[in-house]
């Protein structure tokens, strides 16, 4: 079939798939909202599986109408009775169908930390609320230069969302990098690796602090697009993305890395930023080498 016409079926089938899940997951979220634990945890437990058999029938209309070949390299025994701290780097909106790829139905299904004002989106707000998706109010630098006293909010609301999950199974996934890599921002950044951006720190401090105990390890997700840039959601849906590799590492987090006060304690901070860092550069060689096995295959 033509592109055009591949990517309005596809599209449109997955319009339907999320249009039959999204109406039983906003009564089950309305229902949510009574304030009985037990009730909640059921409505909880019944949207997760809503959201996992959505993502399976977008994984199916995938396979059925595009020709993408997902190379996925694992060397993790994956659980969904496990709790996952996954790190990737992030090039494009293709990157959420990899992670679904790859994860579904074999870890505990995704928490992504989402800007706050995505909760009055129409329905989607409701349905991501359902989720137990973080909602994070990020300020820029010019807010705080002139409101000093938000300084660290947004850390403190990543440590006060992360506390609903203790002691329950979950994955959460981190973008190390806080937005898209393109040469522009990693010009801008003056970034020291070839391939990413620099690594921010905070974040998965915080989530480390308040699950770190429960976490039975860290993912480290490498994405690569063998070819010149990295596909829009468009050229995957329309079926003109013919390879996608996700590498997956299986990383122990450091003991002395469990406990500590990222804000308070330098010397903690150091550490941690140093273990970034080095993983980081590790990441770096890993996608240079996982192109160079492309370009010679």
């Amino acid at each position: 079939m033509p592109h055009w016409i591949t990517g309005i079926l596809t599209c449109l089938l997955i319009l339907l798939n999320t249009l039959t899940g999204i109406g039983p997951m906003l009564l089950i979220g309305i229902v949510k909202l009574l304030p009985w634990p037990p009730l909640q945890r059921l409505c909880s437990a019944a949207v997760m599986w809503i959201a996992e058999t959505w993502a399976e029938g977008n994984k199916a209309i995938f396979a059925l109408l595009t020709p993408t070949r997902w190379d996925i390299r694992c060397d993790a025994n994956l659980s969904q009775q496990h709790s996952y701290l996954v790190i990737s780097n992030h090039q494009s909106w293709v990157d959420i169908p990899a992670l679904v790829k790859a994860f579904n139905r074999k870890t505990p299904y995704f928490k992504f930390f989402l800007k706050r004002e995505l909760i009055w989106v129409p329905f989607l707000g409701l349905a991501f609320w359902a989720l137990d998706y973080p909602f994070m109010k990020r300020y820029s630098k010019a807010h705080l230069a002139k409101h000093p006293e938000d300084q660290g909010k947004d850390l403190e609301i990543t440590q006060r969302a992360c506390e609903k999950f203790q002691g329950l199974p979950v994955t959460v996934v981190n973008y190390l990098e806080g937005t898209r890599f393109t040469p522009a921002k990693h010009a801008q950044q003056q970034s020291p690796y070839r391939n990413l951006l620099k690594p921010k720190s905070g974040g998965i401090a915080f989530v480390i602090a308040a699950l770190g105990k429960q976490m039975h390890t860290v993912l480290d997700v490498t994405i690569v697009y063998p070819g010149a840039r990295p596909p829009g959601f468009w050229a995957l849906v329309s079926g003109q993305v013919p390879h996608v590799i996700v590498d997956i590492h299986e990383c122990e987090l450091p003991e002395a890395l469990l406990e500590g006060d990222y804000s308070g304690d330098p010397h903690y901070r150091e550490r941690f930023q140093r273990w970034v860092s080095d993983l980081w550069q590790r990441k770096d060689q890993r996608i240079d080498q996982l192109r160079s096995e492309s370009d010679q295959a």
